[in-house]
């Protein structure tokens, strides 16, 4: 018996990061949705929690996120048993996109199956959530706004029709370096998030844009000026709006048509190793 779970690339529509809290974890204000570029996780019952995966970048032992929820669900429900775990890796790592915290929300909802558990998305998240602030947004994988500490995952219905557009420069980005780097005595630049979930819930394309903000994007962009670059060439090529996700490096555009979508697409090819041209789920 093999379960296999899609693991969907996520990209943050706005970000804000509103303060640290005394234990050094930060609050959250952020639109987040899922893009139909995914791992694929393969699970087969097996007698302990054990996982590969097909690229050379991950780790295979306590330190991968899937491992984590693997472990953090077996103590949760009491269960003794194991799960093979095969991760098919096709989003770039270290890149913003969420794929590690996608594979462990794809565990999750694969060993719920699995060991029979029946547990809700909302206990599956709470328990994601001692994983990595993002697990919880990936047990839904759908448009969301997600507050806090990433616990709270309010769904929003499905975006505007759009195209995606993603660009991954040759680097990656520690999360950890660049939360530690943020300095909340000074003013960030910050999304409209209001205006974002009003363009949502209007299908308006052109609202949800113009609310659209990263606060992390100078951070990021001030150690990898490659950020910029790409923002600026996206612009260039005929992208609606172009931003960092997440903690970065990678950069995305959103286009109203497909055809301006595949024009943008194709000029980047040309100037950045990894780009794909996917469009958001639902």
């Amino acid at each position: 018996m093999e379960l296999v779970q899609k693991a969907p690339a996520k990209i943050n529509l706005s970000l804000d990061a509103l303060y640290r809290h005394q234990d050094g974890e930060h609050e959250w204000r952020m639109v987040m949705t899922a893009v139909d570029l995914a791992d694929y996780v393969h699970i087969q019952p097996a007698a302990t929690i054990q996982v590969t995966t097909d690229s050379g970048f991950l780790p295979e032992d306590p330190r991968n996120l899937a491992y984590q929820a693997a472990k953090a669900l077996a103590r949760a429900a009491g269960v003794t048993a194991g799960a093979r775990i095969h991760i098919e890796k096709h989003i770039p790592v270290a890149a913003g996109l969420g794929g590690g915290s996608s594979d462990a929300a794809a565990v999750l909802r694969g060993l719920n199956d699995l060991w029979g558990l029946g547990y809700s998305k909302d206990k599956l998240a709470a328990i994601g959530l001692t994983v990595d602030s993002d697990v919880p947004f990936c047990v839904y994988s759908q448009t969301a706004l997600v507050r806090g500490r990433g616990e709270v995952v309010q769904p929003l219905g499905p975006m505007p029709n759009c195209w995606v557009v993603l660009a991954k420069p040759r680097v990656s980005v520690s999360t950890p370096s660049i939360l530690n780097a943020i300095d909340y005595s000074q003013p960030l630049p910050r999304p409209d998030t209001g205006m974002v979930i009003e363009g949502i819930a209007r299908r308006d394309f052109a609202q949800m844009a113009s609310g659209m903000c990263n606060s992390l994007e100078q951070v990021t962009a001030s150690r990898h000026p490659e950020i910029t670059e790409l923002k600026h060439r996206f612009l260039k090529y005929g992208a609606t709006v172009a931003q960092m996700s997440g903690s970065g490096p990678t950069v995305f555009a959103l286009c109203e048509q497909q055809s301006r979508a595949a024009r943008v697409y194709n000029s980047m090819k040309g100037f950045c190793h990894e780009v794909y041209l996917v469009r958001p789920l639902g």
